[in-house]
């Protein structure tokens, strides 16, 4: 049986010369980056020299990079640090209604301490009003945040937008820029934003690392007391191997960017086409303006069929890809971003997202198509709410 890799937005595989890099990290070059002696040492050289790497790549200054266990501590920190350094100066902030859960959940939570929220609402593509974010700022509004990148639907906001209006007021501004960082070139002196999260899994780096950019200047509350660690806001020890193998996956993917980039979106438009062309009650969801969205992305709502039986039918098939964001797909509950921009309940349940990486073939593409007729197919006959001339009728 084939075994065929279509959930790049969840994860990617570790790239072999990324582990290479970090092996002597566990073995040999093994102290504690924060002891004195030689081992700690030069395990501080590698972390300052992979801090270099990362901050050069992306446009800002090395003393900006806080290390972080992934996007979801990044995300948490934000907030949580914002809110508790400018709690004296105001309690409002503005987010997205198709935010990832580890923003959502934080707002929430913030919310029964006071904290105000404005959720801003999308088009029926995934893509925010400008008008309205600057028409929801207040007084006392200190922070704004929008995702650089959708991670269901692969719509890439106007964050350069978002980050003027935000300056003009004199407001700090946030990207969640987790599944955006690998799949476009980021600079953030030309970006304008005053904080970005970043995950390394999601660019062929390992998992459990990731870094939070703070710019100069901006006041964010510790998140870890405890110790002396990413200069004294996030105690903890310092995860030396996954550190190098950050910064190595980063330069690794700036290296062919575009090529591999170019590459990807290829097979996801053929993969597009060939499903709205074959497959009858499908709904292409997110951007119709393909260079408006992520390259590797393509989510689907298949009408009449509940998205987990796709799911589950592709994976006997030996293909593997989610049912919506893979933070979130052991809920029940449809997807909170289709609901936003306007996918019926009954529709949503029916999604699927495929999300492509540079090892993916147009072998894979076409046999996956083709598995896709048939699940499909065969499913819809089992269906009560579809009939073969494709009839809706009452359950």
């Amino acid at each position: 049986m084939k075994e065929i890799y279509f959930d790049h937005s969840a994860t990617t595989r570790t790239d072999e010369r990324v582990v290479k890099k970090m092996l002597p990290y566990f073995t040999e070059i093994y102290g504690n980056a924060n002891s004195q002696h030689k081992y700690g040492r030069d395990a501080m050289e590698a972390v300052d020299e992979a801090r270099d790497k990362i901050a050069n790549l992306l446009g800002a200054k090395p003393s900006e990079i806080y290390f972080t266990s992934g996007g979801t501590e990044a995300d948490n920190w934000t907030l949580r640090g914002v809110c508790e350094a400018l709690k004296g100066k105001g309690k409002h902030v503005i987010i997205t209604k198709i935010e990832h859960a580890a923003m959502l959940s934080t707002a929430k939570e913030l919310e029964k301490d006071g904290f105000e929220f404005t959720y801003l609402s999308v088009d029926s593509e995934g893509f925010i009003d400008l008008d309205e974010l600057e028409k929801s700022i207040r007084k006392d509004t200190i922070l704004i945040s929008c995702m650089y990148a959708n991670n269901e639907i692969g719509t890439i906001e106007p964050i350069a937008e978002v980050a003027k209006i935000a300056k003009k007021h004199g407001i700090i501004c946030h990207t969640d820029a987790v599944q955006a960082v690998g799949a476009t070139r980021i600079n953030l002196k030309e970006l304008g934003v005053d904080m970005m999260s970043i995950s390394a899994h999601k660019f062929n780096g390992p998992k459990g690392i990731g870094a939070l950019y703070i710019k100069t200047g901006v006041p964010v509350a510790r998140l870890i007391s405890g110790g002396h660690q990413e200069r004294t806001r996030r105690g903890g020890t310092t995860n030396v191997p996954s550190v190098v193998g950050f910064a190595e996956a980063l330069s690794l993917t700036y290296e062919t960017l575009e090529e591999d980039v170019k590459r990807v979106a290829s097979l996801r438009d053929r993969f597009v086409d060939r499903v709205l062309k074959e497959i009858p009650y499908v709904r292409l969801n997110g951007p119709k303006d393909f260079s408006k969205r992520l390259p590797c992305n393509a989510d689907f709502s298949f009408e009449y069929i509940e998205g987990e039986s796709i799911l589950f039918s592709l994976d006997l098939a030996g293909i593997a890809v989610s049912s919506g964001s893979a933070c979130s797909s052991g809920s029940l509950e449809p997807s909170h971003v289709l609901l936003a921009i306007g996918v019926p309940v009954e529709t949503a349940h029916g999604s699927i997202r495929f999300s492509f990486g540079k090892e993916n073939t147009v072998e894979e593409i076409d046999y996956a198509v083709e598995k896709l007729k048939e699940i499909t197919t065969r499913l819809r006959k089992m269906s009560p709410l579809f009939k073969l001339d494709g009839e809706v009728k009452e359950v």
